[in-house]
C-alpha cells in the first residue's frame, strides 16, 4: 500500500470524520485510498461490506460474484434494488457503489471463484473479505489467502446468528507464535446436507447487516492499523438473545 497519491480537497472534506480520528488521521485515510480489497460475494454479507468500504474511501474494491439479482435476495442484500432483478450482481454492485462514492474504483469479477481462477483473481489485492454462502468457497478462499500471505476477514451467517474472525496465518503473534489457520478453527467442512442453506432454513435479513458491517470494521482496522483485529478470535453474535461472545483459538501445529 504505497502512499502515491495525495488526498485532494474534496476527499479531505468527504472523509473529514475519519481524518479527525487520531487512530486514523490523514495518514490512515491515505492508506485507505491506496488499498485494494477483494470481496467474495455481493450478497447478504458483501452488501454492507462493500457499501461501508466504498463510503470509507477504500481506493479499489474487487467484487466476485457469478449470480444475478432475484426478488428473494432483496430482503437482506441491500446493495441491490427491485429494478436490479435479473441483473448480474457485480453490475448492480458497481452501479450502487458508484452512487455512494465515485472516487472508488470497482473491479468486477463476474465469475464463481474456483481452484482454477482463485490465485489469478486474489493475488492483485491486499486483503480479501469472504462473504460467500457455501463451505467449498470458504475453504478455497482461506487456503488461497494463506498461500498468498493475504489477511482474510471471514464471516458466516445462520438463521438468527452469525460469526466473524480475521485470519493472518502468514504472520506471528507478539510471542512469535504463528497465527492460526482457518482449518485450526474448522478442520473440515461438514458433510453435505447437514447444514441447511439460507433458502432452506431462512434468515433474518438484518443479521447479515450486523456481521457484514463488523467485517467492514475489521477490514478498515487492518488497512489503517487502528485497534486490534480479531486474529485468533471468533466473534459470535446471537440476535435473539442480543448476545456477543468471543472465543479464542490457536495454531494446532
Amino acid at each position: 500500500m504505497s502512499d502515491d497519491k495525495a488526498l485532494k480537497p474534496d476527499e479531505i472534506e468527504r472523509y473529514a470524520r475519519h481524518i479527525i480520528l487520531s487512530e486514523i488521521g490523514g495518514a490512515g485515510q491515505q492508506k485507505l485510498k491506496n488499498a485494494r480489497v477483494l470481496v467474495i460475494g455481493a450478497g447478504g454479507l458483501g452488501s454492507p461490506v462493500l457499501l461501508y468500504l466504498a463510503a470509507a474511501g477504500v481506493g479499489t474494491l474487487g467484487v466476485v460474484d457469478d449470480d444475478t439479482v432475484s426478488l428473494s435476495n432483496l430482503q437482506r442484500q441491500i446493495l441491490h434494488g427491485t429494478g436490479d432483478i435479473g441483473r448480474p450482481k457485480t453490475e448492480s454492485a458497481t452501479h450502487a457503489l458508484g452512487g455512494v462514492n465515485p472516487l472508488v474504483e470497482i473491479v468486477e469479477h463476474r465469475a464463481r471463484l474456483t481452484a482454477d481462477n482463485a490465485s489469478a483473481i486474489m493475488k492483485n489485492y491486499d486483503i480479501v473479505v469472504d462473504g460467500s454462502d457455501n463451505f467449498e468457497t470458504r475453504y478455497l478462499v482461506a487456503d488461497m489467502a494463506e498461500a498468498l500471505a493475504m489477511p482474510l476477514v471471514a464471516g458466516a451467517l445462520g438463521r438468527f446468528d452469525g460469526s466473524l474472525t480475521v485470519l493472518a496465518p502468514h504472520e506471528t503473534d507478539a510471542e512469535g507464535t504463528p497465527n492460526p489457520r482457518y482449518r485450526d478453527l474448522f478442520p473440515e467442512p461438514p458433510p453435505d446436507g447437514t447444514v441447511p442453506t439460507c433458502a432452506e432454513a431462512g434468515i433474518l435479513g438484518a443479521v447479515a447487516g450486523v456481521i457484514g458491517t463488523l467485517q467492514a470494521v475489521e477490514t478498515l482496522k487492518l488497512i489503517t492499523g487502528a485497534g486490534e483485529p480479531l486474529v485468533g478470535k471468533l466473534l459470535l453474535y446471537d440476535a435473539l438473545s442480543v448476545r456477543f461472545q468471543t472465543m479464542t483459538y490457536r495454531r494446532r501445529g
